[in-house]
């Protein structure tokens, strides 16, 4: 390492957020710049450890002290080329990966762990800036063809390390933009879109061919696509929303998030909403669900004007520290306070819907819960019942894995036991040539997994089709 000693010199910094009124009001992202020194010296903490469990907390395996070094160093240019060898999008997991690689950190065992996550994000956006970040298209062509279905993380990623193996690619998505969750589904102020749009820019320059509106198994035939190609990727995500079935649920006002969060993103985007408004302003708003989709949810509705805003999460609170069952190197179960809970609303564990109420014209007017025991009997706490306005509640209460019908039925393709698209360890389904990735085939899960879950298809797509006559 670059300087030794720099764990014991250097306290962990972060930069700072925009301050609340600001940020609410826009939706701009919200950290402040990080001077340089401040992130060399951020680099200089990393340790010489011996055995880096950064690597293996990390999901895509990301070299992770050889470019905190080099930014130590101000070698950024090597740093950007250390940081892509291991991630295709660093600017997205820099940004909105929760870092299970500073969690597995060795200096968090007694200290505070080193910024990882910040010195990813400015070593990329540092080679953007200086226009170090360009098309590599493949130096020849194997023949063959990819069609990938599903324009997220895990798709963007597959697609772009198949084209620079020289196979044609091409990606459909059914929605109208590129992007999957990374476009519709994360807010703003986590994720601006033009990130995204420089990143696809740069693949279809490499050879990428897109194709929106096109909703495979609907109005795109998934035969014809077969026979088009020699490979299929499914990766499309896992968007079958969990529901809660309780009585008043039919009625009007209750809303998944995922109906939701896409809307704010085509307004930023000036873009029209094709279907029925939902909006949190001058509205009561309860938020069903404790998780990153909750916090998005909860900031989106600040920003939107609600008049109050409640967050219920069905499990206890978790401790301020790391829990005892999640020891180091593991991802720990502690307290997670996001930008969105900073900026107001009214936080709470361990509750349980039991109803909704209504007006006369099947408006949703009222949330009844109740206080509930720990898991796994979640047993209602007698006398804690409790009643509040609800005008907009919000269903953030996780996925349950892909939507079957239509793609996945007509395809015929094994499902495992949890619902989601079983595969091998080359990420192919039970039907030949037809291979799956991300959320598709874990489950709901984190971007920087959806990436290295894209990575690993393409990886096995390469040598199945070298195997089978590419050149």
């Amino acid at each position: 390492m670059g300087k030794t000693t720099g764990f014991l010199e250097y306290t962990r910094e972060l930069p700072q957020r925009r301050p609340v009124i600001e940020r609410i009001n826009d939706w701009f992202e919200i950290y402040q710049d990080f001077p340089e020194q401040s992130l060399q010296e951020q680099g200089a903490r990393c340790m010489d450890c011996g055995v880096p469990f950064c690597h293996t907390g990390c999901p895509v395996n990301n070299n992770i002290p050889n470019w905190n070094d080099l930014v130590y160093r101000g070698r950024w240019r090597e740093a950007v080329r250390r940081l892509h060898a291991t991630n295709n999008f660093p600017e997205f997991t820099g940004r909105i990966c929760p870092a299970p690689c500073e969690a597995s950190c060795v200096l968090g065992i007694n200290q505070p762990p080193v910024t990882i996550k910040q010195i990813e994000k400015t070593i990329i956006e540092r080679a953007f800036a200086q226009g170090w970040i360009n098309p590599e298209p493949p130096k020849a062509e194997t023949g063959k063809k990819v069609v990938v279905i599903g324009s997220g993380p895990a798709g963007l990623a597959a697609a772009q390390q198949l084209r620079r193996a020289g196979h044609t690619v091409t990606v459909y998505e059914k929605a109208d933009h590129v992007g999957g969750l990374l476009r519709y589904g994360i807010p703003n102020f986590k994720l601006e879109k033009h990130v995204v749009d420089r990143r696809v820019a740069q693949m279809e320059a490499e050879g990428v061919q897109f194709v929106t509106s096109a909703h495979v198994g609907v109005n795109v035939s998934v035969e014809q696509l077969r026979s088009e190609h020699d490979v299929v990727l499914l990766s499309g995500g896992a968007e079958q929303p969990r529901d809660l079935s309780v009585p008043g649920r039919e009625l009007k006002g209750i809303h998944f998030a995922m109906e939701f969060l896409p809307q704010q993103n085509r307004r930023n985007s000036g873009l029209a909403v094709n279907d029925k408004e939902i909006l949190a302003t001058g509205k009561h708003v309860v938020i069903i669900g404790g998780g990153d989709t909750g916090a998005d949810c909860l900031g989106t509705s600040h920003r939107q004007g609600a008049k109050s805003v409640r967050q219920y999460e069905i499990m206890p609170m978790p401790p301020q520290e790391r829990a005892g069952q999640t020891p180091w190197p593991l991802w720990p179960l502690q307290l997670r306070t996001e930008s969105s809970h900073e900026e107001g609303g009214d936080r709470q564990w361990s509750v349980a819907t039991a109803q909704f109420t209504g007006d006369e014209h099947g408006n949703v007017k009222q949330l009844h819960g109740v206080q509930i025991g720990p898991p796994p009997k979640f047993e209602p706490i007698a006398g804690t019942e409790f009643v509040v306005e609800a005008d907009l509640v919000l269903l953030a209460m996780g996925f349950t894995g892909p939507v079957r019908n239509g793609m996945i039925e007509q395809l015929g393709v094994a499902l495992d036991p949890r619902g989601n698209v079983q595969t091998d360890n080359n990420s192919m389904t039970s039907v030949t040539g037809v291979f799956a990735a991300g959320d598709m085939r874990r489950g709901q899960s984190l971007v920087v997994w959806a990436i290295a879950e894209g990575r690993k298809a393409a990886a096995g797509i390469d040598a199945y089709l070298h195997a089978n006559g590419a050149s």
